[in-house]
């Protein structure tokens, strides 16, 4: 069995288990042990069509806005992030393509969806009559 490049911690999720890259083939115990530091390197150095970038490209990048982490760590789409957490989605958008920023309160407010995002859905759902 080959080793499978996982990242992130591993959740179960419409019964398929999967990480920060998606769905993760197979089940835990046919899992063979997550590719270390060292094979990750060697197997990106081995690829021709897609090498490690150099460290003078990696300062170029920018990383991915907290918005966009937050949303794809939950794996909704963007409609389904504004709809659920009410974020207008030309805002999001705004946010993800890093057109402008959030404020501190919608900082705070990405923060807390991300640490405990169903409580948040709870909170925001209709009240009971």
């Amino acid at each position: 069995m080959t080793k499978i490049p996982t990242t992130g911690r591993r959740y179960l999720k419409d019964d398929v288990w999967h990480d920060a890259n998606g769905p993760i083939p197979g089940y835990p115990d046919q899992w063979d042990p997550p590719m270390t530091d060292e094979e990750v390197l060697a197997a990106a150095l081995s690829d021709p069509d897609n090498p490690p970038l150099s460290d003078e490209e990696l300062s170029r990048m920018r990383p991915a806005s907290t918005a966009k982490r937050v949303r794809r760590k939950l794996g909704l789409s963007r409609e389904e992030f504004s709809r659920r957490y009410r974020i207008p989605i030309d805002t999001l958008r705004d946010w993800e393509f890093h057109r402008s920023e959030p404020d501190d309160a919608a900082r705070a407010y990405l923060q807390v969806i991300e640490r405990e995002p169903d409580a948040v859905e709870r909170a925001l759902a209709p009240a009971a009559e």
